[in-house]
């Protein structure tokens, strides 16, 4: 079976390792995410695409695609993606695997191990009947967060300079490295990008599309305990992993990922390790709400103090760092991206579903640096585990969808 230019990208996309690194201090967080970075500079060198501008240091490509003629003075709009993987799950020797006309029922994934994506577990699987499904082989992630978008965005960039009687001004489209760990935009230059606005395409599945997100903050716990034999530990020992049990307690039970939905927000303890001696835990705190966010911040350094009342002031220390804002605020002023861009799903017999973003996107921190960036879908489900799935027609229909968008800039 023959494929579309975009999914030909994909699978090739998707075999190179670009899985960032939440504790690396470099930018980019892990040196291989360059190796994609490569490719797709010589990519847009062979298809002619012009002001191509890759930035060695920190890992980011930009290139234009020149307006067809006539269009000159059309506002310059562009499109983003980003090259990393999510560190959840392993990224490397990833194999893709097509499942065509996929007939509703279980997939296996890795027979080896007993890897079954099933649908009582994935419900949504029902609506992919008859489509062509890209799955992992059950050992790894897929990477279709956010390979699929940039995957769509050659697929367009390349079409465009191959049909220059396409009507469309400037675009510009841009690749990011280290979102999933909240560093995509910290060195994107807004300046040399030189868009008006701008659309991430790192979203779901089809008809998806967002404008607002969550505010964000990480928060590493770190408890100082007082290791000594248990034979002798009577008022003397300071069990650190005890004293952490303790302060997740004291957090709001509801107000976890595994019991929200749509605008709850919430605490989600993403990792810990340690010893009676010491212990490291890392947080996220999120909220669409920005009082709402400032309070579980608040109240996350008031059990903070509490703890260090009880057992001793240094017990417990915090370090939180707010990480990007809800765009909503900005998009408002802007809801020109979000009509045009469902004035193309609907022509093309979809009904755009528009939902607030539960996490966030290059998009919500480019907007506050003057970047208008809405987002858009991708074609896939399941991302950042080894049940991600991309669906072929989905993908092919999104590079259809960025193509109508800029005309409708035109």
């Amino acid at each position: 079976m023959a494929y579309s230019k975009t999914i030909e990208n994909f699978l090739k996309y998707v075999q190179v390792d670009t899985c960032s690194e939440e504790d690396s201090l470099t930018t980019p967080s892990t040196m291989k995410q360059h190796d994609l970075a490569k490719i797709l500079v010589e990519e847009l060198q062979a298809m002619g695409a012009q002001e191509i501008s890759y930035d060695r240091e920190h890992c980011y490509v930009y290139a234009t695609v020149p307006a067809s003629a006539g269009c000159e003075n059309a506002p310059v709009l562009g499109f983003i993606a980003h090259m990393d993987t999510s560190p959840a799950v392993s990224g490397t020797n990833v194999r893709p695997r097509i499942i065509e006309n996929y007939d509703g029922k279980d997939i296996v994934l890795n027979e080896a191990e007993n890897v079954i994506m099933k649908v009582a577990d994935f419900p949504s699987l029902s609506n992919y009947v008859g489509k062509d499904l890209i799955v992992t082989d059950g050992t790894t992630l897929l990477g279709t967060d956010d390979k699929a978008g940039i995957a769509e965005i050659m697929g367009l960039a390349e079409y465009l300079l191959r049909h220059p009687q396409e009507k469309h001004g400037k675009i510009r489209v841009g690749f990011t490295c280290d979102e999933e760990i909240g560093r995509g935009a910290d060195y994107f230059d807004v300046k040399l990008f030189g868009a008006d606005f701008a659309y991430t395409v790192d979203g779901g599945s089809w008809g998806g599309m967002e404008y607002e997100n969550f505010n964000a903050a990480g928060a590493k716990l770190h408890v100082h305990g007082r290791s000594v034999h248990p034979g002798s530990a009577k008022n003397r020992m300071k069990n650190a992993i005890l004293i952490a049990q303790e302060f997740q307690s004291m957090l709001p039970v509801e107000q976890n990922p595994m019991y929200t939905e749509m605008y709850e927000g919430f605490f989600h303890i993403d990792s810990i390790q340690g010893t009676v001696e010491e212990v490291r835990a890392d947080y996220i705190i999120r909220d669409h709400d920005r009082n709402l966010f400032e309070q579980k911040k608040a109240l996350f350094l008031d059990t903070a103090a509490f703890i260090n009342r009880k057992y001793g002031e240094g017990t417990v220390t915090v370090e939180m760092k707010d990480s990007y804002y809800n765009m909503r605020e900005l998009m408002e002023q802007n809801m020109h991206l979000i009509e045009n861009a469902s004035a193309a799903m609907r022509e093309m017999g979809t009904e755009p579903r528009i939902f607030p973003i539960r996490g966030g996107t290059d998009g919500a921190r480019l907007t506050y640096k003057g970047l208008p960036c809405p987002n858009l879908c991708v074609g896939g489900e399941n991302c950042h585990g080894k049940y991600e799935f991309a669906c072929i027609q989905s993908m092919d229909q999104i590079t259809e969808l960025l193509k109508r968008i800029a005309q409708k800039y035109v």
